[in-house]
């Protein structure tokens, strides 16, 4: 019998539910996946509580959109992969489980250097913010701000804004500042005053502007510094992108992705498996729990301030 995590109805982390169910088959072009690790994201607790649409229930559902794990079985049509083959799955559907069913095309090679937990927790976060700083148009010797930046697309996006040889400045709370400073970031604290304080981190002024916030002051201050709106981009409230002007890459936005930025999620992947293996990127992982303990993981990340990915050991 395999392990799921499952909700029949919407709420908080307490409706999740722990039960066992027949192991899964491998269909016709597809794999059957045992996980060694799922990652959790803040996407998965508004789903399930109902603060993003998601239609009605047709039967249980399982969250975790992010899964790393060793392939166990292989169906019909697929050639390029194997059981042993360890892989990391993109774009997961029911990761909270001990074994879950992909697609061939979602399946992406884990390198031997990169651990489960680093593989389970690149996913959402590293996708969102390679596809959002492409889709920026972010250049080398730019100054990007990014709202945030201490949350996992933020920590994500400043790395990759470096990569590119742009100057990050990033929000986060005073705790966070010294892991931004690693990161190569110009930590500035949120709160009152904070355009003053991000006018002087960056006397230049600033290019481009990340929110994965969402916040009114991170919108109010992104408007005073940059006056071509098309230039700021949000992850999180894209349901008003379109009222106040500025891009928005799914975080509820009602217009789908389009081919070109679904490519650069799906690029992000490979890219970031590879810089992770040979140590030219990293991903700070809080904590871990047992799957027994989901209910648990999801209030860590509902607390809005995880310090890192949450990941799920099955």
């Amino acid at each position: 019998m395999a392990t799921v995590v499952q909700y029949e109805r919407l709420g908080g982390p307490e409706v999740l539910e722990v039960v066992e169910v027949p192991d899964p088959s491998a269909p016709a072009g597809g794999v059957v996946v045992r996980v060694r690790a799922a990652g959790v994201n803040p996407i998965d607790g508004k789903l399930r509580s109902g603060g993003r649409p998601s239609g009605p229930f047709t039967g249980p559902r399982v969250p975790g959109s992010d899964a790393a794990g060793t392939v166990v079985e292989v169906g019909d049509g697929v050639d390029d992969w194997a059981v042993g083959d360890e892989v990391v799955v993109r774009g997961a559907r029911g990761g909270y489980a001990s074994h879950l069913v992909a697609d061939a095309a979602q399946l992406v090679r884990k390198p031997a250097g990169v651990t489960w937990e680093q593989a389970a927790a690149i996913g959402i976060p590293v996708s969102t913010a390679h596809q959002a700083l492409r889709s920026l148009g972010l250049a080398d010797g730019e100054t990007l701000l990014v709202h945030g930046g201490s949350g996992a697309v933020g920590r994500a996006a400043v790395q990759f804004a470096r990569r590119t040889g742009a100057r990050v400045v990033a929000t986060g709370s005073p705790a966070a500042h010294d892991r931004l400073r690693e990161l190569g970031a110009i930590p500035v604290a949120y709160g009152d005053g904070l355009l003053e304080r991000l006018r002087e981190a960056a006397p230049q002024g600033y290019d481009r502007i990340l929110d994965a916030v969402g916040s009114d002051e991170a919108l109010e201050t992104s408007f005073a510094l940059v006056d071509d709106r098309s230039r700021i981009g949000t992850v999180v409230v894209g349901g008003r992108a379109a009222d106040l002007g500025i891009q928005a890459w799914a975080g509820g936005n009602p217009v789908p992705l389009t081919a070109e930025q679904t490519a650069l999620r799906e690029e992000a992947y490979p890219l970031a498996l590879d810089l992770i293996a040979r140590r030219e990127f990293e991903v700070d992982i809080a904590r871990t729990f047992p799957l027994a303990e989901a209910a648990e993981a999801a209030r860590l990340v509902e607390s809005g301030h995880p310090g890192g990915k949450v990941i799920l050991l099955p």
